[in-house]
């Protein structure tokens, strides 16, 4: 791998992953972008000795420009992540995920990077009913979120055909695994299942369970993230991250009972605004184009999240 990389978002759940992924690559230089808003130090403890680590904030340009020159790629996974916070809180989410996304984007060109590979989200596909769903399907958000993300498209396609800044977008699906925070009434569904299981509560559905989702175990997404990074062709592409599959919260429900002996029930209340029904990718783009194929399959990436929560005691 080349020299110098930036992951702004690093101490975040996928950030500290795709960190892990880079020195586990060889990376000689690992920059660290993260103002802790969402993101844990702790989350970096292991490889704290090898990372540099900046207490910046992405909506701050004069604080991240310095730290952004002369990069190789710049990682952008800073975000507010959350369809539900987005909705309590409009104006914040856009400010972070628009504007700060903006920041790196300029500051990526300003300090000749050489590219910038773009977190971005399936909830830019809107609740659409087409499935699965490719890259041509037009993007219909329904959450501030889901807008938000896609803007942050939007502008990394503009600074790659006005300015030459090399960009290559990943349309997450769903993306857990360890590391990601259970605690917060925002967090990923996985997580909050996983503690509730351990702690023989009953996990929470929002709606009937049978909305279905192409979770995808986080190691994938690292996959995507290492080969967007070097692969020629991937420049001024968007591309699905997910497994191609769908599986619905009922099924998750009991595939969680029969990982952690609990024949525990999920208590449902009504659906959240701004969630969508279905939810599956059409990842055959990122085959081709990037050699992406899932490393991970869901059971197996289910049964490490849960080891992982149960061995750290959460």
């Amino acid at each position: 791998m080349r020299n110098h990389y930036v992951v702004t978002g690093g101490a975040g759940f996928i950030g500290s992953a795709i960190v892990r992924g880079l020195l586990r690559e060889g990376a000689a230089r690992v920059v660290v972008i993260d103002n802790l808003l969402t993101g844990r130090e702790s989350n970096l403890d292991e490889v704290r000795g090898a990372i540099e680590f900046q207490g910046a904030d992405i909506r701050h340009y004069e604080e991240i420009a310095p730290l952004l020159r002369g990069a190789a790629v710049v990682f952008h996974e800073a975000a507010i992540p959350s369809v539900p916070r987005s909705i309590d809180e409009p104006e914040f989410t856009h400010d972070v995920n628009v504007n700060g996304t903006f920041n790196v984007l300029r500051a990526a060109r300003a300090g000749e990077a050489g590219r910038v590979v773009y977190a971005a989200s399936s909830s830019a596909y809107g609740d659409t009913l087409t499935l699965p769903k490719s890259e041509d399907t037009p993007p219909k958000p329904i959450s501030p979120y889901g807008v938000s993300k896609y803007v942050g498209e939007l502008y990394a396609q503009v600074f790659s055909r006005c300015y030459g800044l090399e960009t290559v977008c990943l349309r997450y699906f769903n993306v857990f695994g360890p590391r990601q925070d259970p605690r917060s009434p925002y967090s990923g569904v996985l997580s909050r299942f996983a503690v509730a299981f351990l702690h023989g509560e009953h996990p929470v559905i929002y709606g009937d369970g049978g909305q279905t989702r192409d979770f995808t175990y986080v190691e994938n997404a690292v996959l995507a993230n290492l080969l967007a990074c070097e692969v020629a062709g991937a420049a001024g592409h968007v591309f699905n991250i997910g497994t191609g599959a769908r599986i619905s919260l009922k099924e998750v429900n009991n595939l969680f009972r029969r990982l952690s002996g609990n024949c525990i029930e999920a208590k449902h209340d009504p659906p959240r605004e701004g969630d969508i029904r279905d939810s599956q990718a059409d990842i055959s783009r990122a085959r081709e184009l990037l050699g992406y194929r899932p490393a991970v399959e869901f059971e197996e990436g289910l049964r490490r999240t849960f080891d992982w929560y149960r061995q750290n005691n959460c």
